[in-house]
């Protein structure tokens, strides 16, 4: 129904961003990934997915056509709704995704909090044959921000993960390693959920 929407950022979370298209602003929820992406710019192209439910009509934005592909593939998936796939998609980057499901990884997956191994195996066993080889996926752009554990956290409360369990875990990777940015930081966070 929605193929993309090209505007000007107004507000950004590794969570979510705030598209102004014409006279209207869009909730869009994001991957870290597709934030990693969009942090250093004003605005943008995203490519969306579009899920209505009984109580909610939600876009999903994404950087490039492959993460779209990717999260839409997860989502076929019986068990793996759109929050477990975009989870999926902040803890591994697209390629990764790609690479430890044609390698049969279940490891990897169930790495991801929500995933255990009978959703790692069943995406694998799903996915394998529609995957494919040599997903072209750009480089991940790191950005430096003063705020970075308040995102952080912002973006893990956003995924559905207790406000004091993440504030616990962020006081711990940021006291031994405070030069990370925020994209590693919820990357170093979800390895402890």
């Amino acid at each position: 129904m929605y193929e993309f929407i090209d505007g000007e950022f107004i507000e950004k979370t590794p969570a979510h961003v705030i598209v102004k298209a014409g006279p209207l602003a869009y909730h869009i929820h994001i991957s870290l990934f597709t934030y990693s992406q969009i942090s250093k710019m004003t605005g943008g192209l995203l490519y969306l997915h579009f899920l209505v439910r009984e109580d909610a009509q939600i876009f999903f934005g994404f950087s490039s056509r492959e993460e779209r592909e990717i999260f839409r593939l997860l989502i076929s998936v019986s068990g793996v709704g759109a929050n477990t796939a975009r989870l999926i998609l902040s803890s591994l980057s697209p390629d990764e995704v790609i690479q430890s499901i044609l390698a049969g990884n279940v490891a990897v997956l169930q790495g991801i909090k929500g995933i255990g191994a009978k959703s790692a195996q069943r995406i694998i066993v799903d996915l394998k044959d529609k995957v494919g080889k040599g997903a072209g996926i750009d480089e991940i752009f790191i950005s430096k921000d003063n705020t970075s554990r308040e995102e952080a956290l912002s973006a893990l409360v956003a995924l559905g993960f207790q406000k004091k369990t993440v504030e616990k875990i962020l006081t711990r990777i940021l006291s031994e390693q405070p030069e990370l940015s925020v994209e590693e930081v919820v990357k170093a966070a979800l390895k402890f959920m």
